[in-house]
């Protein structure tokens, strides 16, 4: 199921991915959306291409994007597309982006897809068919305890004006865990939790085109997502957390110390 979806998903976010490459070589103008909130022409571009692609495909279908929110109507399948997860990275000059799309219909998000143009890195998934790498099969680490753990995290960008949740948490989590890193795209955190290079991921303040994407392929790699609290994660929630399953009650427990109850 969704063979044809999962087909035109990847022609459009490799489209996308090389308007980024180009745009990057070719140079680019920079805006700003907040104070640190940035947007390129690499962003417009690709969203552009993006919703093309999948317009031409499914016509009566509902895209909600980034930059352009919700474009169409009147269908129960919503597209949900990031077309550069990572604009601060790509503006430095850090090739550490991706372009994430995602399906919803009804209430369940059917597939994922999140590209990385620079490492040519494209992770994908349908329900019920598993997670993939470049065409090969990703899990979840075995990691059991978050002392072994290497974690990965994000700031929101209200961080500046709300940071003391924030950075409690990360204190907990760098107290507790092997390790966290900061890397700067969402989607790519989570595919990386889904492939193994990192046990866990945690961050608030997210969008839904930063997490649909990811959130298919982390949950058919064997993974877990939840909020802050536990309850079952949707894109459209404020809290993430992510794992391998094995260390999640402890992420959970250290936000719960952290930052006290709901």
């Amino acid at each position: 199921m969704w063979e044809k979806e999962i087909e035109v998903a990847k022609e459009a976010a490799l489209k996308a991915g090389r308007i980024v490459k180009e745009t990057f070589q070719n140079g680019f103008s920079i805006q700003k959306k907040g104070s640190i909130d940035l947007l390129t022409d690499a962003d417009l571009n690709a969203e552009k291409k993006i919703c093309e692609v999948l317009t031409r495909a499914f016509p009566s279908d509902l895209i909600l994007t980034e930059e352009a929110g919700s474009l169409g109507g009147g269908s129960e399948r919503l597209w949900i597309v990031d077309p550069l997860d990572g604009t601060t990275n790509f503006a430095h000059g850090l090739q550490f982006v991706s372009v994430s799309i995602a399906l919803k219909v009804g209430k369940e998000y059917v597939l994922g897809i999140v590209y990385n143009p620079f490492l040519e890195e494209l992770f994908e998934a349908r329900r019920g068919k598993g997670s993939f790498l470049n065409g090969r099969s990703i899990r979840v680490t075995d990691t059991k305890h978050l002392q072994e753990a290497l974690l990965v995290t994000g700031f929101p960008y209200y961080v500046r004006e709300r940071p003391e949740r924030v950075l409690r948490v990360f204190e907990g989590m760098v107290l507790r865990a092997q390790g966290v890193r900061r890397l700067g795209s969402a989607a790519i955190d989570l595919c990386y939790v889904a492939m193994g290079r990192f046990d866990g991921f945690w961050e608030e303040g997210l969008k839904p085109w930063d997490t649909a994407g990811g959130l298919v392929i982390l949950e058919e790699a064997g993974g877990k997502v939840t909020d802050y609290w536990g309850n079952p994660f949707d894109p459209f929630s404020d809290t993430l957390v992510a794992s391998n399953g094995f260390i999640h009650g402890e992420l959970l427990g250290a936000i719960r110390s952290s930052v006290g109850g709901n």
